[in-house]
């Protein structure tokens, strides 16, 4: 009998140090999908003294870039960009989306080769093909005066596995749809889409309504809100089984500064937000309207925008300056 128990007490311990083997194993291989974005650290570093100070110590700003890989321009350009702000008390949180059509001045960037861009007024977007994220950055603070501590970068690639992990998500699709150079059409209607379909819902700009990047906006924040409902749904983050592939679907499609390179430190970011009523929950545009001298583009419009990066540096709640 004492050697029954002796040999089921080695059986469990043996179970026991497999189990949290395993589980390390995995939580290794998702924390190591995270790629470290150094290149934009060590530059934004060199240009720390033209920065904006944070005037909220524990407000938290997350600039999130969605870059475009396979546009037709030989380069990788911000196709999606908003900042994430989490107040210091963490009883707000608000998304701004930052038009990639919206004419600003762009500041001199370090380039990847060593060298730097010249400082020129010209699109938002074009900011990240001058210096990465780093010059996105840069910009974002010399427009807004706001401080970013963190950014994530979200490649389109990625954007298709973080969907399908999650098992798709329904929307409603407003008008027949397409991107350039994809076979792929969306009907109009509720329905839905994979990560593919979901892509292009997203992305679809001519052809589509006024073919507006803010348009096209409010499309995205529409996903995304349906994206949030679809994984609050049926407690898919609280079960082991089906919340691995969604962290290492994310994970795979993310770069990262170092404070956020980890899982636990996105955790800690996620849970943070996660904990904040849906009623203080903002989602804005940048103020902007059609650009005078350039066409197709836009520029700020400037009582409402001042009004909002003002509230967004002093960590007030945002009021509503998302348009004219």
């Amino acid at each position: 009998m004492r050697r029954i128990v002796r040999y089921g007490s080695l059986a469990l311990g043996l179970l026991i140090v497999a189990t949290a083997g395993v589980a390390w194993m995995l939580y290794a291989r998702i924390t190591g999908n995270i790629r470290t974005d150094e290149a934009a650290t060590q530059a934004l570093d060199a240009d720390r003294a033209a920065r904006p100070r944070a005037l909220r110590p524990g407000a938290q700003n997350i600039l999130v870039m969605g870059s475009d890989k396979e546009g037709n321009y030989g380069s990788e350009r911000a196709d999606t960009t908003f900042l994430l702000h989490l107040s210091a008390d963490r009883s707000r949180v608000a998304m701004v989306s930052v038009p990639r059509d919206l004419m600003v001045s762009i500041p001199s960037c370090r380039e990847p080769g060593g060298g730097r861009s010249r400082a020129q007024y010209a699109q938002f977007n074009w900011a990240f093909q001058f210096g990465g994220s780093a010059c996105s950055i840069r910009t974002f603070e010399d427009l807004t005066g706001v401080r970013v501590d963190h950014h994530l970068v979200v490649d389109f690639s990625g954007f298709e596995r973080i969907v399908n992990a999650v098992g798709g998500v329904d929307v409603k699709v407003p008008q027949s749809m397409t991107v350039p150079d994809d076979t792929l059409v969306l009907k109009p209607g509720e329905q839905h889409l994979n990560g593919h379909q979901s892509l292009v819902f997203v992305r679809a700009r001519t052809g589509v309504g006024d073919g507006s990047d803010l348009q096209r906006i409010e499309r995205q924040k529409q996903f995304m809100r349906d994206l949030l409902e679809r994984t609050r749904s049926g407690g898919m983050l609280a079960k082991t089984t089906r919340m691995y592939p969604v962290l290492n679907a994310v994970t795979q499609s993310l770069t990262a500064d170092p404070g956020l390179d980890s899982l636990d430190e996105m955790y800690s970011l996620v849970d943070a937000a996660r904990r904040i009523r849906r009623s203080s929950t903002s989602m804005v545009n940048v103020p902007a309207e059609d650009h005078p001298e350039y066409w197709g583009r836009l520029r700020l419009i400037g009582g409402p925008s001042k009004a909002l990066f003002k509230a967004l540096r002093e960590d007030r709640p945002l009021a509503k300056v998302d348009g004219p």
